[in-house]
This record gives structure tokens, C-alpha cells and sequence, in this order.
């Protein structure tokens, strides 16, 4: 057995539990050894073999593996099956409820030095941290679980590196977040690893910052390589969440009635699976689709859904991403006061540290209901600062976008040698699409 402990620690154990069930070494050691090889045994002078552990279990009524390990019986499997309630208790959105399990499951793992259920927890507590906005926690926590993951296989340490790529990725780093993904990717895929799930989890969560940083294409083939993957993979749960992502390079593409149907395929698994804040995402994202689609009524309704549904769960950041669409939707369809409202919710829960991206839409759209409202100055402020926000995070497409709406705003109101250089940085900003200024793309999947 590899993993018992050393002979001094083993005879320390068989001499505390021979003392506490009142034996002798004669008794202890009958039929089969001698009192002699029971006292060497117990100095720590001998390395017992499996053979004499069983006997030795069997005369002190313990389970062998609690005699080699220390570890009570039946521990591991009572641990695995507390992970899986937390991680149930997780997907009905009670982030909180369960932080509070995986920390005191997190506890009993590495006081009976259990690597791989320390890990699992550490990997719940960095979702709860995604689910609840504390991305400097969550952040935390998945380098931790990659440490005790450290000597394990790539595909094991994968939802490790992709939980940290996707704090950076919320905390407004994208670069960095890409730059993770990336090189996970192409680790594995040079290497001939090629596990399923470990694919589908990096090429589902690579797909957001690639949109944001306005590298479309390579969006498009992580969706292509995610949806070629899909059915090998064992996670349910994942085959949903790609199904989300891909819909978002779909719209990219003008294909809104697939990206309809992709996003209605991963809200029926989230219902199956009854992961709630997913299920909420893709509210708001079928939200999205029906506003890009010039259905504001009904986009109205599935963003309401979305919100109710995250603010339940007090999913922070997924809150606010769906409150600025709300907002974007109630202004176009003239409620622009309750859009407004909505928005500075939303940036009095953010900081520059905390969901960079979302608080640039926020001031995005507050510009331009301020701009509709011309209110010049305060359009102004809010552009500036939604760029300034941009510009740390690296989001090359929205950048260049918001440096037109400036220069826009700067023409008209006479401006004219300001608004060319907001013209000047927004061209800048602009990349060739597909790349993302990190040099070739990652290896291809051997499928």
C-alpha cells in the first residue's frame, strides 16, 4: 500500500489501540506472530507487511486502511459524498450556504491528508467566490488547488488553471486570462492529451475574452473545436456551458436563430441538471440574443428572469452583466430613467478591481442616454471613464467602439482636432481579426 504511513507512526498506533482494548502483546500477536515481533513492531523497528496489518486490523477491530493510514473508515467516501451535496447546494445558487460547506470539508481533507477532496474543495470555494463577486478569493483558492494538484497529470489541473483564467478574465485581465487558456490548450493538445472534458472546459471558457478582445475568429474555431469535442465528453454540466459560449460567436456571425436554439439546448440541460445560475445566464443571454434580434418585449422579459434569478443567488458579477443589458433594452424601448437607476445599481457594486468590464458598459450606456438626453458634458465623463476601464483591460473591440461614440460626440459639439484623436486611438485599438496580440493561436485538437 504507497500511501501508509512510515513504520514509527504505524507502531505508535497498533500500541495506543492494543492499550485502549486492554491486550497484551501475547494476545495481540497470537496465533500467528510472537510478542517479540508485536514489541519490535510497535518501536517502529519493522515495516509491516499487508499480511500482518490484516491480522493486526482484525484482532483490534479496526478496518485496515484505518490502521496503515490513520484515517478514520469509510472517511474518503463519506468526504466525496459531502463535495457532491456542496456542489448541489451550489447550483440552486445559495453561493454562501455552500462556501460554508466546502470550508468545513476543506478542513477534514487536509487534517487526514486527503489531496484530491482538499482540492475539490478549493476548487467549490473558487466557484462560490466566482458566483459571489470575490474575485480576489476565488482567485486564491484555485492556485491553491493548483498546488496540491501540482504533481497530477495536466488534465487533472485544468479546472484549477481555467478558474484562475477566469478570475482574471471578470477581474477585468483578459490578456492574461487568454494568455492561461491558451497555453493550457496548447500543452495539451502538442502533448497528445486528449481528454474530453479538460478540452471542452478550456475552448468553452476561452470563447468570452476572445469576444471581448474583438478576436472574432478565433472565437469562431474554439467554438468549432468545442462543438467537435462536445460528444466525447462525460460532464453534462460542461456540454452546457459550451453550448452557451458558442452562441455568443453565432450572434458574432449574424446567425441568430442557431445561436437561439444552441442557448435553448443549455437551458433544457441546466433545468435537468438544476444548476440555477447557469440557467440564468442563459436568460440573459437568449435576453441579448432577442435585442440584437429587435424583439425588445421579449428580450425585456428573459433579462427580468435572468436578474430575479441572480439576485436570488446573489451571483454578483453575472448580476450586474445582465443588469446593463436590462438597462441597454429598457432604454431603447423608452424607459430610460429605470435604465439609468439600474446602471448606477450596478456601479455602486463594482470597483476598477471588481468586474472592469461590466462597469465599462455601465458607463458606456449611461453616455449614451446622457448623450440622448444631450447632456454633452455628462456623456463626456461617462465615455471617458468607460474608456479608461477598457484600456486596462485590454478589450481591443469595445475600445475602438467607444473611441467612434467620443469622437462622435466631440465633432458635433465643434471639437474637432479632439475628436480626430479619439478617432486616432480608437484606430489603434483595432486589430486584425483573429488575433490577439499574443502571437500563433494554440495547437489544434487531434480530432
Amino acid at each position: 500500500m504507497a500511501n501508509r504511513d512510515d513504520p514509527e507512526t504505524i507502531g505508535r498506533r497498533v500500541q495506543q489501540l492494543r492499550h485502549e482494548r486492554g491486550l497484551t502483546q501475547r494476545q495481540l500477536a497470537e496465533p500467528a506472530y510472537t510478542p517479540a515481533y508485536i514489541s519490535t513492531l510497535e518501536a517502529g523497528r519493522v515495516r509491516p507487511s499487508d499480511e500482518a496489518l490484516r491480522h493486526l486490523a482484525g484482532r483490534l477491530g479496526v478496518a485496515f486502511d484505518e490502521l496503515a493510514t490513520g484515517r478514520p473508515a469509510r472517511l474518503a467516501t463519506d468526504l466525496r459524498l459531502r463535495l457532491t451535496e456542496a456542489q448541489r447546494t451550489l447550483a440552486t445558487g445559495a453561493a454562501e450556504e455552500a462556501a460554508d460547506q466546502y470550508k468545513a470539508l476543506l478542513a477534514d481533507a487536509e487534517a487526514h491528508a486527503l489531496p484530491t477532496e482538499q482540492a475539490t474543495a478549493l476548487l467549490g470555494l473558487g466557484e462560490c467566490g466566482l458566483d459571489t463577486g470575490d474575485i480576489t478569493a476565488a482567485r486564491h483558492h484555485f492556485e491553491q488547488a493548483e498546488q496540491v494538484l501540482a504533481d497530477q497529470p495536466l488534465p487533472a489541473r485544468v479546472p484549477a488553471l481555467r478558474g484562475r483564467a477566469i478570475s482574471h478574465y471578470l477581474a477585468g485581465e483578459l490578456r492574461y486570462a487568454v494568455y492561461l487558456l491558451e497555453s493550457t490548450l496548447d500543452e495539451l493538445n502538442r502533448g497528445g492529451l486528449h481528454d474530453p472534458d479538460a478540452l471542452l472546459l478550456l475552448y468553452g471558457s476561452v470563447i468570452g475574452p476572445y469576444m471581448d478582445m474583438g478576436a472574432h475568429a478565433r472565437a469562431a474555431q474554439a467554438a468549432e473545436f468545442a462543438l467537435a469535442v462536445a460528444p466525447q465528453a462525460g460532464d453534462p454540466a460542461l456540454v452546457a456551458r459550451m453550448h452557451r459560449q458558442v452562441a455568443r460567436t453565432l450572434l458574432a456571425e449574424g446567425r441568430i436563430a442557431e445561436a437561439d436554439a444552441s442557448l435553448a439546448k443549455a437551458a433544457e440541460m441546466y433545468r435537468q441538471l438544476q444548476i440555477r445560475t447557469e440557467l440564468a445566464n442563459c436568460h440573459w443571454m437568449r435576453g441579448y440574443v432577442c435585442a440584437q434580434n429587435g424583439e425588445l418585449e421579449r428580450a425585456e422579459s428573459e433579462l427580468r428572469e435572468a436578474l430575479t434569478m441572480l439576485s436570488a443567488t446573489r451571483a454578483a458579477l453575472y448580476r450586474s452583466q445582465a443588469a446593463v443589458e436590462l438597462a441597454d433594452v429598457l432604454h431603447r424601448r423608452g424607459k430610460s430613467d429605470e435604465a439609468a437607476e439600474l446602471l448606477r445599481e450596478v456601479l455602486g457594486d463594482l470597483s476598477p478591481e471588481r468586474g472592469a468590464m461590466h462597469a465599462a458598459a455601465a458607463h458606456r450606456l449611461l453616455g449614451i442616454i446622457a448623450e440622448d438626453a444631450r447632456d454633452t458634458d455628462t456623456a463626456e465623463e461617462h465615455y471617458v471613464r468607460a474608456l479608461s476601464l477598457l484600456e486596462r483591460a485590454g478589450a481591443a473591440g469595445d475600445l475602438a467602439d467607444l473611441c467612434r461614440m467620443l469622437g462622435d460626440l466631440l465633432r458635433r459639439t465643434g471639437r474637432v482636432e479632439a475628436a480626430l484623436d479619439a478617432y486616432r486611438t480608437g484606430l489603434g485599438h483595432r486589430t486584425a481579426p483573429g488575433t490577439t496580440t499574443l502571437g500563433p493561436a494554440p495547437a489544434q485538437p487531434p480530432v
